[in-house]
């Protein structure tokens, strides 16, 4: 321990002192914090409101009872014609049979109906169809004769229609259908042009045969 100068500089001389009066006014303040009555004297009082109790009511679950279709109605009853009594024939079953009579022939059948074969359609031939005088000059006829309709000149309708058919054995045009037109009475108008034209007959192995054809023919406004 060091050696101080005086006994007044000895900071540690009343310490246990302290220490004891500290413990002792701690333990008298928990005593009085242990004896002091925390109970509320005011009148201030808290009312609790009844509340209104709301009953629930349960439902019953309805139960769906499915009713059974009704049943069909009864057929409509028809009345049914009386049943005719037919006559009883009577048969005479004591006739003879003459082995001596003469046996009557029976008509000869009906001849069997042939039937005429259609003369084919060809599309390719040895010959081909031409046009009377040539087919250049028939093209040239063909145009000359077309009749430009008025509908379609007003509304300025133009193209090509193409026109098909069959030319028969004797160079005669039939059948001619459009397969490609442009409408507004042109149609028509090839189709009458085409007829008026005649034609050499095409051949196969030398006879004349039928032929199918199409010729384009073009309507152009000048």
């Amino acid at each position: 321990m060091a050696i101080r100068k005086t006994p007044k500089a000895d900071l540690r001389s009343k310490h246990g002192i302290y220490v004891q009066a500290g413990m002792i006014l701690a333990l008298s303040m928990l005593i009085v914090a242990f004896r002091v009555n925390l109970e509320n004297e005011s009148e201030f009082q808290i009312e609790m409101v009844e509340q209104e109790v709301v009953q629930m009511e349960e439902i019953p679950q309805t139960e769906q009872v499915e009713k059974p279709p009704p049943p069909p109605r009864p057929p409509v009853p028809v009345e049914v014609p009386d049943d005719e009594v037919l006559e009883d024939d009577d048969l005479d079953l004591d006739a003879m049979l003459d082995l001596d009579e003469e046996i009557v022939d029976l008509p000869p059948p009906p001849p069997d109906v042939v039937e005429e074969e259609e003369p084919e359609i060809f599309v390719i031939v040895e010959d081909m169809p031409t046009m009377i005088p040539d087919n250049t000059q028939g093209m040239i006829n063909l145009q000359r004769s077309i009749t430009y309709p008025e509908i379609a000149k007003k509304a300025g309708v133009e193209g090509r229609v193409i026109v098909q058919f069959v030319v028969d054995e004797q160079g005669n045009v039939r059948d001619p259908v459009v397969v490609r037109g442009i409408g507004a009475g042109c149609d028509e108008e090839a189709i009458k042009a085409v007829l008026d034209v005649k034609f050499r007959p095409g051949r196969q192995r030398g006879q004349p045969v039928q032929v199918k054809m199409s010729l384009p023919i073009t309507f152009r406004l000048r």
